[in-house]
């Protein structure tokens, strides 16, 4: 462990703390409907689209009406990406006439936005006009964000009222979180990134000459795509010199505002963060970084406020720092220790490290291994999957901590709204086990948890691993599924896996060495990711009913203090034995497979 590692990890978890609270009131008095100035500046315009809508905001819903009003919504605009992608080559703002979508990618491409997962299967730049990117996956980035933390608020309502048979309106909620939270964060945010460099434009890309041409051959192709052969039946080759090149272009300050700050993810190039229109300045990317966690740790100062007791807040907040921390400080060391298989032997010398200054490849020289390595714990401990780095060329033990924050269930930090209400689900079942051992009916703010209750906590906790082995295990025996690996072994079977665990956790970054723009896996991957976000949507909601019909239980001397020390040590464990129970076997015949494999040549 480096002193660059120390200060930088802790210049980045102080400004994130610092910032976490203050943002955290904010959004607390915003779901309550209390004055804070924005919302009385832009109140006509929240009355505005509820007459438009039809929406009678002083109307609640009970938890069945807000779950089906949640699905409805989402539902339409998965079709409406789809239908985008299929006739974008009809479309305005398409000036590099790009043509419509395959079906399975489109649905995989929907899916994905739709449930905040944002798997990219295809090249951004190559495949989505502006229109698509704009109206399509931007759109997206708002509202499936604002789905999440509305979810959330109605999870919170849930300890806060008694004897109640409403949650709230999911309209409302959604309205506000959009209009008062995400739009004005993005749009400060994406001034901030345009002023660093990063590109806002519609205009068509542009091709500029090359510093240096480049000479180079390639076989002639005939009318059916296949090389055409001479007399002597050997492949015809032209050569030719590249002069130019064409530099993809966009409105991508907008959509990496919103990617980041609602823990999206989707890059708007390729290689997402790593791409120099796109993150240029080590600023650019410590912003970037830190509106990944910027809204998941303020939520847990939100929750806290809105409860009536901060301390709870803080609590979540301190489980999920610890682990983070210590996260990080496996993932740094083990990229910065390199691999040691590459040597370099001389004659009669001893050997030499070619890695001495540690694993780079796949990493960005602009940003080196500990802003990558601090990346990657960051994005997969929210359900973000926005990278600057390849994870794929990450070394065994650093590609297993990102792989390992995912299927925990993206509940440190994780996603906006879906992380925290992932985390509070785990601190039910954690007073629960701790009720048990003392013989008392579990208690959690005032409510107590009975069986209605852990049977819904374990519905969430247990639909992510089912699809993540599940469909790892499917691929594993399909033909289509073997047919996409190029590494076979065990860095094969962990890009699987990494695959499955992405979007079996709403994350969307990739091990890139998996072909995963397939028929086979854009349909598989999709059902994954939709059902891992709606498959757990209803049940908390149904909680957040369950506990909203009920009285609150004064507290009393038997009453477990959920705001200590103690309970910060009983949440993480229960967090890490679920993680630890249902993943080490698999992970095993992945990296941990490769790592031994590393060591032991």
């Amino acid at each position: 462990m480096t002193g660059n590692t120390l200060a930088q990890t802790a210049i980045y978890l102080l400004t994130l703390l610092a910032l976490a609270r203050p943002l955290g009131w904010y959004m607390a008095r915003i779901y309550q409907g209390e004055p804070i100035g924005i919302n009385h500046w832009l109140k006509p315009v929240e009355a505005l689209i509820y007459r438009l809508s039809s929406v009678n905001p002083k109307e609640e819903m009970r938890w069945t009406d807000y779950a089906i009003a949640v699905l409805a919504f989402n539902l339409c605009g998965l079709l409406a990406v789809f239908a985008l992608q299929r006739f974008q080559a009809y479309l305005p703002l398409n000036p590099q006439h790009l043509p419509g979508i395959s079906p399975d990618s489109a649905f995989n491409t929907s899916v994905s936005f739709v449930s905040n997962t944002n798997w990219q299967s295809y090249v951004g730049e190559a495949t989505l006009s502006y229109l698509t990117q704009m109206m399509g996956l931007t759109v997206q980035n708002f509202l499936s964000a604002a789905t999440g933390m509305a979810v959330l608020v109605a999870f919170t309502r849930g300890f806060i009222r008694r004897n109640a048979d409403t949650i709230g309106n999911f309209w409302v909620d959604l309205t506000r979180g959009t209009l008062y939270i995400l739009l004005p964060l993005s749009l400060i945010f994406s001034l901030a990134l345009a002023g660093q460099g990063v590109v806002q434009t519609l205009g068509p890309y542009q091709q500029t000459p090359l510093v240096e041409s480049l000479a180079y051959s390639q076989p002639k192709l005939g009318e059916d795509g296949q090389a055409l052969m001479d007399a002597e039946g050997k492949p015809i080759v032209a050569n030719l010199e590249l002069r130019e090149q064409t530099l993809a272009l966009g409105p991508a300050a907008s959509q990496v505002a919103i990617k980041q700050l609602g823990s999206n993810g989707g890059g708007f190039f390729n290689v997402n963060s790593a791409h120099p229109f796109e993150n240029p300045t080590p600023l650019s990317n410590f912003l970037e970084m830190l509106a990944i966690l910027l809204i998941p740790a303020s939520l847990c100062h939100t929750f806290g406020t809105m409860v009536g007791d901060t301390r709870q807040g803080w609590a979540i907040l301190s489980a999920m720092t610890i682990v983070f921390v210590a996260l990080v400080f496996v993932a740094v060391p083990a990229e910065q220790a390199g691999n040691p298989l590459l040597l370099e032997l001389g004659v009669g010398q001893s050997a030499s490290n070619l890695q001495a200054g540690g694993n780079m490849e796949g990493k960005e020289a602009r940003f080196g291994i500990v802003n990558s390595a601090l990346w990657a714990v960051a994005t997969t401990a929210a359900s973000n999957g926005s990278v600057n780095a390849m994870h794929d060329s990450f070394t065994p033990i650093g590609g297993l901590i990102p792989l390992w924050l995912m299927q925990l269930g993206e509940v440190i930090f994780g996603g906006v709204g879906s992380g925290l209400y992932g985390m509070i689900v785990f601190a039910i079942v954690a007073v629960f086990v701790a009720g048990l051992m003392i013989g008392r009916t579990p208690e959690y703010l005032g409510k107590k948890i009975e069986a209605y209750e852990m049977k819904m906590a374990a519905i969430v906790i247990l639909i992510p691993p089912f699809l993540v082995l599940g469909g790892t295990a499917l691929a594993v025996l399909a033909d289509a599924g073997q047919a996409a690996v190029f590494n076979p072994g065990a860095h094969g079977f962990s890009e699987i896996l990494y695959a499955f665990s992405s979007a079996g956790n709403n994350n969307g970054s990739a091990f890139a060495g998996l072909s995963a723009n397939t028929p086979f896996y854009n349909c598989l991957l999709g059902l994954a990711m939709l059902f891992s976000r709606y498959w757990l949507i209803v049940p908390v909601l149904a909680i957040a009913g369950s506990l909203a019909a009920k009285k609150i239980v004064p507290v009393s001397a038997g009453t477990l203090p959920t705001h200590t020390p103690l309970f910060v040590g009983l949440l993480i464990v229960t967090i890490l034995l679920v993680g630890a129970l249902t993943f080490v076997p698999a992970l095993a015949l992945g990296p941990i497979a490769e790592h031994l494999i590393m060591i032991g040549k």
